[in-house]
């Protein structure tokens, strides 16, 4: 599916009233999933082990 294919099926799933505040922030959101899989594809990620360990320093701070 394309990517305007899949913001139009979005936009249709929404109610008739949605702002569209809540239309961006939904078209942002199918935005960076597609971005993360998109990455996943090509191997660009990151192991467990070493997201453990920045989400355990962002927290201390």
């Amino acid at each position: 599916m394309s990517d305007k294919q899949l913001v139009l099926d979005c936009i249709e799933r929404l109610p008739d009233d949605a702002s569209l505040n809540v239309i961006a922030e939904r078209v942002e959101f199918l935005a960076a999933v597609r971005k993360g899989l998109n990455q996943i594809e090509h191997g660009q990620t990151i192991p467990h082990d070493e997201v453990k360990r920045q989400l355990a320093s962002w927290l201390s701070k």
